[in-house]
């Protein structure tokens, strides 16, 4: 047994270093632990439920009729269902400029669907038409023109092209395109100024995500003599069991894995009074009486001008999937 005496012996003589050694060690670990700990805590975020999604809606043709879906990819460039992508098909004139339903109201009347790698439009007293949703290079490749800035859209081709022109009963033919994945989308800065210089969009008009509340609604009709449905103001998330305008003070959210950022209000145009079953414009409510009283700030009046305040344009901070019935959290960090 004489090494374990040799042992025992060397300990006690570096006993000194010893414990010099596993006080050193003990400090390392414990500031190693504190460190985490206050790195966790930046980390952790406090999540305050403020509703539900009661609603998901997907316009694949801008102006037109939405479909409605219970579940979606939150992407950067707006909520998409199978082949259903939010705004990845415009109308256009001749010249490229975008045509919405501010210009021809009928447009909401057109509905929308992909299945079978088709997209289906019916429209009242039209048959149906079905244009593929890939299609042909020989396709030329439109300049468009959406609210000042540049995209691009492939052309559907002639077909299509006489059976939107037929429906709108108008002399000049219009155009439908495509946008294409390797195609350069918009900046939502060039729309909107509040808008970071990273946020891309397609053929929406500044965001890729409006979300509305179902109270916002339902305040409103207490003020109007004839309601309007949610339909008049083609959210794509819509949020039920909070207040009235409640979600301009969400700031960021998250909803299922998808986690999303208020940017700024919608401001509402002419393009609201357009009944969404009829497709007639009435041109004043119910845009005036919320002029009545959703006007912004005076400091905000640069951004929003006359425009009254309805609902929330929001980007996509993190991917993932939502559904109807999921929770909204407000993300408090």
């Amino acid at each position: 047994m004489d090494w374990a005496k040799d042992v025992l012996g060397s300990l006690f003589q570096n006993s000194n270093s010893f414990v010099f050694a596993a006080g050193i060690s003990l400090v390392v670990v414990a500031t190693g632990a504190l460190v985490k700990s206050v790195f966790w805590k930046k980390q952790q975020k406090k999540l305050v439920q403020v509703g539900v999604v009661s609603h998901l809606f997907i316009y694949p043709v801008k102006s037109c009729k939405g479909v409605s879906v219970q579940a979606a990819e939150c992407l950067e460039l707006g909520l998409k269902n199978g082949d259903l992508k939010d705004r990845h098909w415009l109308v256009i004139q001749e010249d490229g400029h975008q045509l919405t339903a501010r210009q021809e109201p009928r447009l909401v009347l057109i509905s929308p669907f992909c299945d079978n790698g088709y997209m289906c439009l019916s429209a009242p007293d039209m048959e149906e038409i079905l244009v593929p949703l890939q299609l042909p290079k020989t396709n030329p490749v439109k300049d468009c023109r959406v609210w000042g800035t540049d995209i691009r859209g492939r052309d559907c081709g002639d077909e299509v092209s006489h059976w939107i022109t037929t429906f709108l009963k108008v002399n000049n033919p219009f155009r439908l395109v495509q946008f294409e994945p390797d195609m350069k989308p918009r900046l939502a800065k060039d729309a909107e100024s509040p808008f970071s210089p990273t946020d891309q969009i397609v053929y929406p008009d500044s965001s890729p995500i409006m979300l509305l509340s179902e109270a916002s609604v339902e305040n409103l009709n207490t003020k109007l003599q004839r309601k309007v449905k949610m339909g008049n103001f083609r959210p794509c998330i819509v949020v039920t069991g909070c207040g009235p305008h409640e979600e301009d003070t969400w700031g960021k959210i998250q909803i299922g894995t998808a986690e999303l950022a208020c940017v700024m209000c919608c401001g509402r145009c002419i393009l609201s009074t357009v009944d969404p079953d009829t497709g007639i414009m009435d041109r004043t409510e119910p845009l005036e009486t919320l002029k009545s009283y959703r006007k912004c700030d005076p400091a905000e009046k640069h951004i929003y001008k006359n425009a009254p305040l309805f609902g929330q344009h929001m980007v996509t901070e993190k991917t993932g999937m939502i559904h109807v019935g999921d929770p909204v959290y407000k993300i408090i960090e």
